[in-house]
């Protein structure tokens, strides 16, 4: 059987490496406590993987899956189970904590910048998961990130855009000081009450609310808080996250990981991201991140 022809988004040998060890671990350990004990596996992790990598980077509904993956249906099932069991967010912290050693950082961060993006909604989604967000006009979904100084993810919530950044914000900021107890300083939009930054301070962390300057006009990168608009410029890299697609909340989030696996696999291996406005060749443009 001759070897299947590699699409963009597939993972290169390098990134594999990266993450094979988390997937091989997931399976081991599943079939450990399962029925099918010393029965060998129906599919391979990579191309699995590579699956749901192919519908994030391009934006395709599942059942468009090119034939020459393991079929829509498995793949689809794949990446629910490894959502629900914690796979991708092991993903997440294995790949931040690298790149920041690459970086020339700690393991952990000691500060982080939270901001709220609120996005359109496809018919897939319940009209009692959507909400209008009156400041942006805006009917859909709000996706709420927190992200530490370089860029990369640490905590994210997927809400109806009618949620006040406020609710949000308090529920990241328990995560993180539950999940990430060495940051003690965040930065945020003006959108934050003052009850949420006195809530931050109950748990040691020091809230500072920015804000663009009176009078001033067109794009101006706020200090501190710039670094997230970044990364949703590199999240929007990938089509399935230019509308909100998923019926669950829960699959909204995972979709940012997956997107951000992709991304910091990409930066540990020098891989370039490739932009999808310029048909031209990669090697003459392409996106790093």
């Amino acid at each position: 059987m001759t070897e299947r022809r590699r699409y963009p988004s597939d993972l290169s040998d390098a990134r594999w490496e990266l993450v094979e060890p988390v997937l091989t671990a997931w399976r081991a350990e599943r079939r450990g406590r399962g029925p099918d004990i010393g029965r060998p596996p129906n599919h391979d992790l990579r191309s699995l993987l590579d699956a749901v990598l192919h519908v994030n980077r391009t934006g395709i509904p599942w059942r468009y899956l090119p034939h020459d993956y393991p079929h829509w249906n498995t793949v689809y099932a794949y990446g629910a189970r490894w959502q629900e069991e914690g796979v991708f967010d092991q993903l997440n912290s294995l790949l931040r904590r690298q790149v920041r050693r690459q970086e020339g950082r700690g393991d952990e961060p000691t500060a982080c910048v939270i901001d709220s993006q609120s996005i359109k909604t496809s018919t897939n989604v319940p009209a009692t998961g959507q909400g209008i967000d009156a400041g942006k006009k805006i009917v859909g979904r709000k996706r709420s990130i927190v992200i530490d100084t370089v860029g990369l993810l640490l905590g994210v919530q997927v809400t109806a855009a009618s949620v006040q950044d406020s609710t949000a914000g308090r529920t990241l900021i328990e995560q993180i000081a539950a999940d990430h107890p060495t940051i003690r300083r965040t930065w945020v939009a003006g959108g934050y009450r003052q009850h949420v930054v006195e809530h931050a301070a109950t748990l040691g962390i020091d809230m500072e609310i920015t804000a663009r300057k009176p009078g001033s006009r067109g794009f101006t990168p706020i200090p501190k808080r710039w670094a997230v608009e970044r990364t949703y410029g590199w999240l929007m890299l990938h089509r399935c996250l230019a509308r909100d697609y998923e019926t669950l909340p829960t699959r909204s989030e995972a979709v940012i990981h997956i997107a951000m696996t992709d991304l910091m696999a990409r930066r540990l291996t020098s891989e370039n991201t490739i932009s999808w406005r310029d048909p031209k060749t990669k090697t003459e443009h392409a996106t790093p991140v």
